[in-house]
């Protein structure tokens, strides 16, 4: 006989090896006639300087409307990438630069969470999650058979989660209310988890097959377990149980596409599944991971935290041998004889190097008259706002887009009014912007700076300008 307290244990443990609580809401949509739209939300830690932003080449007017961080738009298309942005240069034409946004809203500063994708004050406490976050919202606009994929390069030493860089463990993005979502930390780790049905090691079927056997015994006894609950522990049984009948599903969808997902496992190099790796092998892993999952038709959203304040990096160029804790270099420490702004640089060209190869691979998959890229959007943005102590009142964003993606940015460096001014627009306006250019008709997606009311007294809706 099981007993209360076994039924619960039971229920947890297979909730835990699903890792992610999939939601039945995305799962049973209809299936779209319309190809998938798909988005990348790439974002740092420790701030990202708005100055490195701005193209080379600009007008001596435009660079005094600049400095004074006046509005402007600029075609990029006459102008010069920032040197950091060179590994785009392919891509030129598919690229946008957006400047002054804001986002005091937000919690800002070390660490943010999950505030700059959701618009709110957010901390490691699941409590503080008001809303799903805008990579979710997406995701449940075009779904898919795990709805949402998100990758991290965890800290070692503050932020969230603490002391785990190849597990799983809670992430930058959040489902919905008090959810967070939970991300993979490794390449290795991740390939096992989203491509374990097709697994080609013995070890890894028995296993799967075992764990789906749990979910499906495990499901089963949910009625007759929950006679002589407490209201308590039957809102707990039965939020897992709606875990794992949305497991059960996710898993029936993904057996459904063996042939198309065997063909797109990520056969990565030794280096990207080994427990010791450089900082910059586990992004190109994690980006790798993150094709296949695109490619495969797994998911169309992906978060991708390429890293964050208390992440200490390894094998950055000139300095391999250095563990670079990115806390000193936001205090502007060298390390190995190297400068922290120029460090900053080689690690924001890696993060380029990275776009590159998903921009590059993409464009060569085809999908209906053109490739996959054509109905991809990629965001490049930091965390927690302009620089390591930020306040939030820029968010810079990179932009790179296919020619389906409906928001209308064109080839452009655009600098809207900055904080304060007339027209000044914020990260809700962003979303806001995204969510209702593909579908959602949200009238404002986020919490409202309190502060910037008095000048300017309405501040919700989309960029009018940005809709196509």
């Amino acid at each position: 006989m099981t007993s209360r307290r076994a039924f619960l244990q039971t229920s947890a443990a297979a909730g835990a090896s699903a890792l992610l609580n999939f939601r039945l809401s995305a799962l049973d949509a209809p299936p779209s006639a319309r190809l998938p739209m798909r988005f990348v939300f790439m974002h740092r830690g420790n701030g990202l300087f708005p100055h490195v932003m701005v193209p080379r080449g600009l007008s001596r007017q435009e660079q005094e409307q600049e400095q004074r961080k006046e509005a402007f738009a600029a075609d990029l298309g006459r102008l010069d990438l920032p040197d950091w942005m060179i590994p785009l240069a392919a891509h030129k034409n598919d690229l946008a630069v957006v400047q002054g946004l804001s986002g005091k809203m937000c919690t800002t500063g070390h660490h943010s969470w999950c505030s700059a994708l959701g618009v709110m004050r957010a901390n490691e406490r699941p409590s503080s999650i008001k809303w799903a976050t805008a990579d979710f919202e997406l995701a449940r606009m075009f779904p898919s058979p795990v709805e949402h994929v998100e990758l991290a390069v965890f800290p070692l030493d503050g932020g969230n989660p603490r002391g785990n860089l190849d597990g799983i463990a809670q992430g930058f993005s959040a489902r919905g209310r008090e959810q967070p979502n939970y991300a993979f930390g490794s390449p290795r780790v991740a390939v096992r988890e989203l491509f374990r049905s097709v697994a080609e090691s013995r070890d890894e079927q028995v296993r799967y097959r075992l764990e789906r056997q749990l979910l499906e015994f495990t499901g089963g006894r949910e009625g007759a377990a929950g006679a002589g609950l407490t209201p308590l522990e039957a809102r707990k049984v039965q939020g897992y149980a709606e875990s794992i009948d949305a497991v059960r599903e996710r898993n029936r969808r993904v057996e459904a596409m063996a042939d198309r997902l065997r063909r797109h496992v990520p056969r990565l190099d030794a280096k990207f599944l080994a427990q010791d790796m450089t900082t910059l092998d586990r992004q190109t892993g994690h980006t790798e991971v993150l094709l296949a999952a695109l490619v495969s038709g797994l998911t169309n959203v992906v978060a991708f935290t390429v890293d964050e304040l208390g992440h200490h990096y390894t094998g950055i160029p000139g300095i391999e041998g250095e563990r670079v804790n990115m806390h000193s270099v936001g205090h502007n420490q060298a390390f190995g004889g190297v400068e922290a702004t120029e460090i900053r640089a080689r690690t924001e060209r890696h993060h380029m190097s990275l776009i590159n190869t998903i921009v590059t691979r993409l464009k060569g998959v085809p999908e209906g008259d053109g490739t996959m890229f054509d109905n991809t959007t990629i965001f490049y943005f930091p965390d927690g706002g302009e620089t390591h102590h930020a306040v939030g009142t820029e968010f810079p964003f990179l932009v790179v887009s296919g020619r389906n993606a409906r928001l209308k940015l064109g080839n452009r460096y655009v600098r809207l009014p900055f904080w304060g001014r007339p027209g000044h627009k914020t990260l809700g306006n962003w979303w806001t912007t995204l969510l209702n250019a593909y579908g959602n008709p949200v009238a404002h997606y986020g919490e409202l700076d309190a502060g910037l009311a008095r000048f300017v007294p309405d501040q919700r809706g989309p960029i009018r300008e940005f809709l196509a």
